[in-house]
């Protein structure tokens, strides 16, 4: 691998930690009953969705990175798909937990937009890379 490729996925490994913790915090609130947490599904679902989709993607982007140096990409191309699998993962959670932030909130707010940012960014990166796949073999 790479240095570019190295340093992105220690940067990666570095943000699993927060995962965990944040995992953690859901547990947390389930066991002390927490009412703002409980008593509110749509909040609950988009913290669910947050975590799950932090750890997923950061696990498919540690997957990809050891594929982005064979690739058949340009350097600026390789640079994209790395930076867009490592920023996928923190735009789509922080749009689930930013978009239901308040205890009392019923519904998503404006916040939203950044799950659909992290899915483009995601999109990008995960064609992009497999193109470049493609062009080599």
């Amino acid at each position: 691998m790479t240095n570019a490729s190295l340093q992105t996925a220690g940067i990666l490994f570095l943000l699993l930690p927060t995962v965990a913790i944040g995992g953690y915090s859901l547990l947390y609130s389930i066991r002390r009953r927490d009412p703002a947490y409980l008593d509110n599904p749509t909040r609950r679902a988009f913290s669910i969705a947050g975590h799950a989709h932090a750890g997923v993607w950061i696990v498919l982007a540690l997957v990809a990175l050891r594929y982005v140096d064979d690739a058949e990409l340009s350097n600026r191309l390789k640079w994209a798909v790395r930076s867009t699998l490592a920023f996928a993962p923190a735009f789509m959670s922080a749009g689930f937990f930013l978009s239901m932030a308040s205890p009392k909130a019923t519904s998503p707010n404006w916040l939203l937009w950044l799950v659909y940012l992290g899915a483009i960014l995601l999109l990008f990166g995960a064609v992009t890379l497999g193109l470049g796949l493609l062009r080599t073999s």
